[in-house]
Parts: C-alpha cells; structure tokens; sequence
C-alpha cells in the first residue's frame, strides 16, 4: 500500500494523520467520528472547548457543516474571494456539527484549501478533515515529515509525505460575520 492510500485508510478507520498544509503539518480526521476527534485532542493535549478548523477541497464539502442562512450574500462572496487558499473563516455552525469539533462554539473554522495534496486526501475521502498544527501543545509547530515523526511519529499510524506550502506560519482566521480578523496569517 502506497502513503497516501495508507493514510485514506487509516482516515476511514477513525485514526489521526499528520499532513502537510500551506505553511506547517496539520493533523486531522474523520470530523463526523467522535472517537478519533478524542484521539487527536489526546494525541495533543488540547481541550475539547477551544474546536477544531476544518480542511476542504472544495466549499461543497463544506456546505453540510455550516449554516449559511446566517450569512448575506456579500458575507460569502468576501469568503469566496479568498478560497482556495490559506484564510480559515469563522462561519456559523450547522446541526451537524458536533461539539466534538465545534468545541464551546455555535461557529465553525473552515477552510478550503488550495495545497494540491490535501486537496487530493480530502477528495478521496469525500469529506473535510480536522485540521490543528501537527505539534504537542507549547511546542512549534512541525514544518516537514521529519519534524512530525520527532514530535508525533510514536502516536501517529500514517503521516502523508510532502512539501508544505511554502508559507512560515499556521492560516489567517477571520471571523465571517464581522470581517474581523482573529489570527494574523
């Protein structure tokens, strides 16, 4: 079995992979599997409350996890503008989604990304993933393979081999309503 199809099947067993992103590794997983959402919080000690960002091919697979009927139509042509690309959007959240993912939020972090092999991943497994920067909490986060298997390699059955996206820093984020924006990229 090849890397990637190795981490599509570990994605489809409810399992945590590492990837690369624009600017640093992320891990995810399956966001509708709530057992693999508690190993990824476990994996990096991060409390459920604080939510997760999730990582799309497209706006399509991203459509069932917001409410879009809470946005005007110049709200999402703003967030359109910047798609695909490295600008995550705090949007409001559908009943899909899970406290699991949206953490102590009725909004969402979504991103549709334009890194070539997440794009792939995430077309293959015809859904997002749970994105969060592949480091232990207070750690940096990891820029390449290497790094990701030094830090995370022991808790990690699959990591997707490639390049980041060249970028030195984790995704802008703005908040979809105001405009505002919640994290410098």
């Amino acid at each position: 079995m090849d890397n990637f199809q190795l981490c599509l099947q570990a994605l489809r067993d409810g399992d945590v992979i590492a990837y690369p992103t624009e600017g640093v590794f992320g891990v995810g997983c399956d966001p509708d599997n709530p057992q693999a959402i508690e190993k990824l919080l476990t994996l990096k000690q991060r409390p459920v409350e604080k939510g997760l960002i999730l990582i799309a091919a497209s706006y399509l697979q991203l459509l069932p996890y917001i409410d879009e009927s809470q946005l005007s139509a110049e709200q999402l042509a703003t967030i359109h503008a910047t798609w695909p690309g490295p600008v995550t959007w705090v949007m409001p959240a559908s009943q899909k989604v899970s406290s699991w993912v949206s953490g102590q939020f009725d909004s969402i972090a979504v991103r549709v990304t334009d890194h070539p092999l997440v794009q792939q991943l995430c077309n293959a497994f015809g859904k997002p993933l749970t994105s969060t920067s592949a480091n232990l909490t207070g750690l940096p986060p990891c820029m390449t393979t290497e790094q990701v298997e030094q830090q995370l390699g022991e808790h990690l059955p699959a990591i997707l081999r490639g390049e980041t996206g060249g970028r030195n820093k984790p995704s802008e984020i703005r908040d979809a309503k105001t405009g505002q924006i919640l994290r410098q990229g």
